[in-house]
C-alpha cells in the first residue's frame, strides 16, 4: 500500500482563494489549474439529477458530495495500475513523440498544454513531464470547459498573455461521443472571432472511442486508471463549475479544492507510478500515426452505437447515453444511472461492477457492444 501522506507542500499551494493561478496537490512544475477556488454548498446526486433533468439548472451550476473511496474500491484502483501503467505509459511516450516532432516541424517555440479539467489534468502532467524527457520546452495549464457553455476565455486571455496561439495543444483522457471536442471547436471558433486569434482546437487524447480527436494512441476502451477517481487523482480538483453565484467577469471558471481530502491523495503516486513506463516507453517507440480513415471508422461505430442504444434500451436523449469504460465511470460516480452495461466481465470493468451494486444499479451483458462498457442516464420524469 502506498504512502499517501499529507505533503507539507501542498498546503503552501492551497493556501487562500480566488483566481490565482495553482497547482493542487501536484508539484508545482507539473501544471497550473486556471480555476478560482470557492466554497460550494453540495447538492445530492439525486436532487441534482432532478434539477439538469428539469431544467431548473444546469450541470455546472451544481455539485454533489465527493465520498473518499473505500479500501475494497481502492484495491480496484491499484489493481487497475499494475495491470495498463505499462500500456498507458506506451501510449503518452507515442503522443509525446507525435508533438514534438510536430511542433519541430513548424518551427514552434514550445508546446503548451491545455489539459481539460478535470480528466484531462492527469494526462496533461505525464505528456507534460514525457515532453520535458524528450529535451522540448513545454508548459502545463488546466483549464474549464463545460458541455453548452463553452471553454473559459478569460483561461485563455491568461494562456494567449504568454504564449504564441500556434502553440497550444488541448489534452483530455479520452473521447465518449464527441460532444466536448464538439464544444471545444465551437467554443474555438466564437473565440477566435471575438479576440482576432488563431487558436486551432487540436485535441490530443490517449483513447478516441469517438474518432474526433486529433490525435489519439489508440482507439481500445481499457481503463486508464485515474479514471477510477474523482478529486483523489487530479489534484483534489473538483469538477468545475460556472455560476453567476460563484463567477464574475474576469474571473476563471470555478472550483473546489478539496484541502479536506489530502491524506487520501493520489495524484502524485499515479504519475510516479506512470512515469517509469513512460520514460522506458520513450525509447522504443515512436510517433504515432491518427488518420482520417480510422477516425470516419470510429465516427460511424459512434452514431450507430447511439442509434441502437436509444432504441434498444428507450433513451430518449442521446446525452444519456455514455459509451465506454470513461464515461461509464463517471456516470456511476455522479449521475443517476438507470443501467449498465458490459460487453463480457473482465478486471477493467470490476469497479463498474462494484460501483453499479453499491448504488442498486442493474448490470446487463451484451457480447455486441461495440465497447468494453457503457451506462445510461436514468430518467427521473
Amino acid at each position: 500500500m502506498p504512502d499517501i501522506s499529507f505533503t507539507s507542500s501542498l498546503s503552501a499551494n492551497s493556501a487562500g482563494a480566488g483566481c490565482e493561478p495553482f497547482s493542487g496537490s501536484y508539484a508545482r512544475g507539473d501544471v497550473l489549474f486556471l480555476l478560482k477556488r470557492v466554497e460550494i454548498v453540495p447538492v445530492s446526486i439525486a436532487e441534482k439529477e432532478r434539477l439538469i433533468q428539469s431544467g431548473e439548472a444546469h450541470y455546472s451550476e451544481m455539485l454533489s458530495v465527493e465520498k473518499a473511496p473505500g479500501r475494497q474500491y481502492l484495491e480496484l484502483f491499484y489493481q487497475a495500475l499494475e495491470q495498463n501503467a505499462g500500456l498507458l505509459g506506451g501510449h503518452i511516450a507515442a503522443l509525446a513523440h507525435t508533438l514534438v516532432d510536430d511542433k519541430k516541424a513548424r518551427r514552434g517555440k514550445e508546446v503548451v498544454l491545455v489539459s481539460l479539467a478535470r480528466a484531462g489534468t492527469p494526462m496533461g502532467v505525464l505528456l507534460k513531464r514525457a515532453i520535458h524527457a524528450l529535451g522540448h520546452q513545454v508548459v502545463h495549464y488546466s483549464v474549464s470547459i463545460i458541455r453548452d457553455r463553452g471553454i473559459d476565455w478569460v483561461a485563455l486571455d491568461y494562456i494567449r498573455a504568454r504564449h504564441a496561439d500556434r502553440d497550444i495543444v488541448f489534452v483530455d483522457g479520452w473521447t465518449g461521443k464527441g460532444t466536448i471536442t464538439g464544444e471545444l471547436h465551437a467554443s474555438i471558433k466564437d473565440y477566435n472571432q471575438s479576440r482576432q486569434a488563431q487558436v486551432i482546437p487540436q485535441l490530443v487524447v490517449v483513447a478516441d472511442l469517438a474518432g474526433v480527436a486529433d490525435l489519439a494512441a489508440t482507439a481500445t476502451d481499457y481503463l486508464i486508471p485515474s479514471a477510477v477517481l474523482n478529486s483523489v487523482v487530479s489534484g483534489l480538483v473538483s469538477r468545475t463549475v460556472l455560476s453567476p453565484q460563484y463567477v464574475g467577469p474576469g474571473d476563471f471558471h470555478a472550483c473546489v479544492f478539496y484541502a479536506d481530502k489530502a491524506r487520501e491523495d493520489l495524484s502524485r503516486y499515479f504519475i510516479e507510478a506512470v512515469m517509469p513506463y513512460v520514460l522506458e516507453a520513450l525509447e522504443e517507440t515512436g510517433p504515432v500515426e491518427w488518420d482520417h480513415q480510422t477516425k470516419s471508422r470510429l465516427q460511424a461505430r459512434s452514431r450507430a452505437f447511439v442509434d441502437y442504444a436509444m432504441s434498444n434500451y428507450g433513451i430518449a436523449d442521446r446525452n444519456y447515453v455514455k459509451p465506454g469504460i470513461g464515461e461509464s465511470t463517471r456516470v456511476l460516480l455522479r449521475r443517476v444511472p438507470d443501467r449498465l452495461v458490459l460487453r463480457e466481465m473482465a478486471q477493467d470493468v470490476q469497479h463498474l461492477v462494484a460501483l453499479a451494486e453499491a448504488a442498486g444499479v442493474p448490470v446487463e451483458f451484451n457480447p455486441e457492444l461495440p465497447y468494453r462498457a457503457a451506462a445510461f442516464i436514468k430518467s427521473v420524469d
